[in-house]
C-alpha cells in the first residue's frame, strides 16, 4: 500500500514547489519542476494548464487551472485524475522556519478513474522507481534517510468529485458522484480525521473516520482506527486498529440496517424478496479481524434479524470462490414469515402460479447456490416454521459447488426424532433428494402439517429415500422416485368405523364420532414418477384385520386405494370381507364399499360350495364301494354287474339255500 504514501507525498511536493518556487522562478519552470517530481514519486505525468495565480495574504499560496494525472500504460479509459484546479496555502512563518504547515489544500471537481485489469493489475499502484529531483528542487520534502518530512494539514478538501471503479475481471463498474471530503492533520505524528459524503449508486453515504497515528501508519505501523458510515437507515461502526504493511485490521464491528433495499442498491445488487412480516431491522455485533491473507473472521458475533438472535463465530476466506464456515446457536428461531404462500399445499387454491388443485408451478431459482461454498452449523432450542414447530434442532448445512446438503443431526418434531440428509443440487438444473428416518413420531401431527389430514392417531416409525428433479415444485413432485416403510403401534383411525361398516354394509359408519381402533399398522411402498404404490398394508385390530393395496398420486394429489378388512363374527371366528375403495383427491376423498366385489365373493362361495358338495359325494361313493368290497370279501360275496352288495348277498343266500334243500332229497 505504498501507493497511498507516494500520492500524498506528491501533493506535499507539489505544494512546496508551487508556493516556494512561485516567487523565485517563472511559471513554466515551476510547472516543469512539479512534473518531474510527480513523475519521480509516482511514475505518472502531471499536466498543469492555465495560469498560476499566487496569493500572499492571509496565507502564502497559489491556485492553478486544470490539473491532469496520467493513467497506467495499459489503460484506455483516459487520465487517472483530471480536475478543474488545485489551490494550495502554506503558513509562511512555518515555511521560513523549515516546517511544512499546509493551511489549505483544495482539489476542485476531480474526476477519478480507478481500474482493475483482468490480470489483477490496478492503475493506482504507483511503482515507478524514484528519480532524483531536478536541480535539487523538492529535497526539502524528505530528510536524508528518505523518510517523509513532517508536515501538517489544517484542512485538505476535495469538492464535487466523481469516481469510477472499473473491474475488468468481473465486468462491473461502480460510480461515486458528488464526493466531498475534508481531511485534517494537526500534527504529522498525531491523528488524522476524515469527513466525507457522496452518492453511490443513487444512495447518499456519509463517512467519519479517525486514524490514531498518521506517520507510523504510512510507514507500516499499526494504528488505532475509528470509523462510522451511514446511508439512510443503515449504519456501520468500527473501533479497533489497522495497518498497511501488511493490510490488516481487527476490532469491534457494529452494523445495522432498517432499509435492506437501500443497502443492496448501494452495493449494486438486487434486493432479496423478503416477506414484509419479518420487518426490515437487521443488526450485527462482532469482533472482526481482516487477516493479511484477505480473509475475514467474526468472533462472538451476535446477529439479530426478523425477531431472532443468533450468536456464534464465522470465517470467510477468498480463493477461487469465497468460502464461509461458522457455527451459530439460538434459543428460538422463528421462520414462520418465510413459510407463507408456498403454494405447495394439498388443497389447491387455483391461484396464479399453481396448477389447479396441485403444487406450485412457479420457477425455483437456486442461482444463489453458486455464490460461495459454505459449511454452517446451527443449534436451536426450537424452530417455528409456521404450520410446523420443531423442538431441539441441530443441523449442518454444507454447500459445495452449488450442491447443498442439509444434515439433520437431531430434529425433535411431532413428539419424535428426525434424522438423515436432505439435498438440494443446483448443478446443471435443480434436483432434490433425501434419506430420512423418523422414530416415535405422532402421525396425526405429522400428516396434519404435511397434507392437512388429522384422522390417523398413533406413534410410528418412518424410513424414506427419494429423488426428484425439475425447476418447480410441481415438476419435482411429479418426478419423484424412491422407497420407504412405515410402522405404527396402537392407535385409531377417526371418522371411519370399518367393523361397523362391514357388519351392517352401511357407509353411515363413516363420519363424526366413528372410529376404528387398531393394534398395529405396517406397510412398505415405492415411488415412481410421482406415484406411490403399496401392496402390503397390514392392519390388526380387536374386531377386524385388514389388508390394503393401491396407489397415491403424489404429483396429481389423487387416491386410488383398496382396503380389504375382515370383520370377525360368531364364536368360530368367521370373517366377513367387504373391500373398501378410497378414490378421488386429497382435498375431497371418496369412500365406498365394493359391493360388486362382495357379490362376486358370494358367487365364488356358491360355486366353491357346489364343487365341495360334488367332491364330497364322489368321495362318499368311493368310500362306500371300498367298504362293500371289503365286506364282500369277508362274507365271500361277489357282486355281479348291476348288483350292489345287498342284492349280491341275497342272491347268494338263495343259491346256498337251494343247494341245501336239494341235498336233503338226494
Amino acid at each position: 500500500m505504498r501507493w497511498l504514501l507516494r500520492f500524498l507525498l506528491s501533493l506535499v511536493i507539489l505544494a512546496v514547489l508551487l508556493v516556494g518556487g512561485l516567487f523565485l522562478l517563472p511559471a513554466d519552470k515551476i510547472a516543469a519542476l512539479a512534473t518531474d517530481q510527480i513523475r519521480a514519486a509516482t511514475g505518472r505525468d502531471i499536466t498543469l494548464s492555465g495560469r498560476l495565480a499566487p496569493t500572499v495574504w492571509p496565507q502564502l499560496g497559489v491556485s492553478t487551472g486544470p490539473v491532469t494525472v496520467s493513467n497506467a500504460g495499459w489503460s484506455d479509459k483516459g487520465p487517472l485524475l483530471q480536475a478543474e484546479g488545485l489551490s494550495v496555502g502554506l503558513d509562511p512563518a512555518a515555511l521560513i522556519g523549515g516546517d511544512i504547515k499546509i493551511r489549505k489544500l483544495e482539489l476542485r471537481a476531480p474526476q477519478i478513474v480507478m481500474e482493475k485489469a483482468a490480470d489483477g493489475r490496478v492503475n493506482w499502484d504507483f511503482t515507478a522507481p524514484d528519480a532524483p529531483a531536478a536541480d535539487g528542487a523538492g529535497a526539502e520534502a524528505t530528510d536524508s534517510s528518505g523518510t517523509p518530512r513532517a508536515f501538517s494539514i489544517d484542512r485538505a478538501e476535495v469538492s464535487d468529485a466523481s469516481l469510477r471503479f472499473i473491474d475488468h475481471a468481473a465486468g462491473t463498474e461502480t460510480r461515486i458522484d458528488g464526493l466531498n471530503a475534508a481531511v485534517t492533520l494537526p500534527e504529522f505524528t498525531g491523528p488524522v480525521d476524515l469527513v466525507a459524503s457522496a452518492e453511490i449508486n443513487g444512495q447518499p453515504v456519509k463517512v467519519d473516520a479517525t486514524l490514531g497515528q498518521m506517520a507510523g501508519f504510512l510507514d507500516g505501523a499499526v494504528s488505532t482506527v475509528d470509523l462510522t458510515a451511514n446511508t439512510g437507515e443503515t449504519a456501520l461502526e468500527f473501533a479497533g486498529r489497522a495497518g498497511l504493511q501488511p493490510l490488516a485490521a481487527e476490532g469491534q464491528l457494529h452494523a445495522k440496517t432498517g432499509d435492506p433495499a437501500a443497502l443492496f442498491a448501494l452495493l449494486g445488487q438486487p434486493a432479496p424478496d423478503l416477506p414484509p412480516e419479518i420487518g426490515n431491522s437487521f443488526s450485527l455485533d462482532a469482533g472482526v479481524t481482516y487477516a493479511p491473507s484477505g480473509s475475514i473472521h467474526l468472533r462472538n458475533a451476535a446477529l439479530a434479524a426478523a425477531g431472532n438472535r443468533l450468536t456464534g463465530d464465522a470465517d470467510l476466506t477468498f480463493g477461487d470462490k469465497p468460502r464461509l464456515t461458522g457455527s451459530f446457536i439460538t434459543d428460538t428461531l422463528d421462520l414462520s414469515a418465510f413459510a407463507g404462500g408456498s403454494g405447495g399445499g394439498g388443497t389447491g387454491s387455483g391461484t396464479s402460479g399453481t396448477s389447479t388443485g396441485g403444487w406450485s408451478t412457479d420457477p425455483i431459482d437456486v442461482s444463489a447456490l453458486a455464490a460461495l461454498d459454505a459449511e454452517l452449523a446451527l443449534d436451536a432450542g426450537s424452530v417455528d416454521l409456521g404450520d410446523t414447530r420443531l423442538g431441539r434442532t441441530r443441523l449442518l448445512a454444507t454447500l459445495t459447488d452449488r450442491r447443498l446438503v442439509l444434515t439433520l443431526r437431531e430434529v425433535r418434531a411431532h413428539d419424535g426424532l428426525l434424522t438423515g440428509e436432505f439435498v438440494v443440487n443446483g448443478r446443471g438444473g435443480l434436483s432434490v433428494g433425501g434419506d430420512l428416518s423418523a422414530s416415535g413420531v405422532t402421525m396425526q401431527s405429522l400428516l396434519s402439517d404435511l397434507a392437512g389430514y388429522d384422522r390417523l392417531l398413533g406413534a410410528g416409525e418412518l424410513q424414506l429415500k427419494f429423488l426428484g428433479s425439475g425447476n418447480s415444485m410441481d415438476a419435482i413432485v411429479n418426478s419423484l422416485n424412491g422407497q420407504g416403510r412405515v410402522a405404527l403401534g396402537k392407535g385409531e383411525l377417526r371418522g371411519l368405523d370399518l367393523a361397523g361398516m362391514l357388519r351392517n354394509l352401511d357407509m353411515s359408519f363413516e363420519g363424526k364420532g366413528a372410529k376404528t381402533i387398531f393394534e398395529s399398522i405396517g406397510a412398505s411402498f415405492t415411488i415412481e414418477n410421482g406415484v406411490l404404490r403399496n401392496d402390503d398394508l397390514s392392519m390388526l385390530a380387536p374386531l377386524l384385520q385388514a389388508a390394503g393395496l393401491g396407489k397415491v398420486g403424489l404429483g396429481k394429489q389423487t387416491l386410488d386405494y383398496r382396503i380389504t378388512p375382515t370383520a370377525f363374527t360368531g364364536e368360530g371366528g368367521k370373517g366377513l370381507k367387504v373391500p373398501l375403495l378410497i378414490t378421488g383427491t386429497w382435498a375431497s376423498p371418496k369412500l365406498r364399499l365394493d359391493l360388486e366385489s362382495l357379490a362376486e365373493q358370494e358367487l365364488e362361495l356358491e360355486r366353491r360350495k357346489k364343487e365341495l358338495e360334488a367332491r364330497a359325494k364322489a368321495e362318499t361313493e368311493k368310500a362306500k364301494a371300498r367298504a362293500e368290497e371289503q365286506i364282500g370279501k369277508k362274507l365271500g360275496v361277489k357282486a355281479e354287474d348291476g348288483e350292489d352288495l345287498e342284492d349280491a348277498a341275497k342272491r347268494q343266500l338263495k343259491e346256498e339255500a337251494g343247494k341245501a334243500l336239494r341235498s336233503l332229497f338226494d
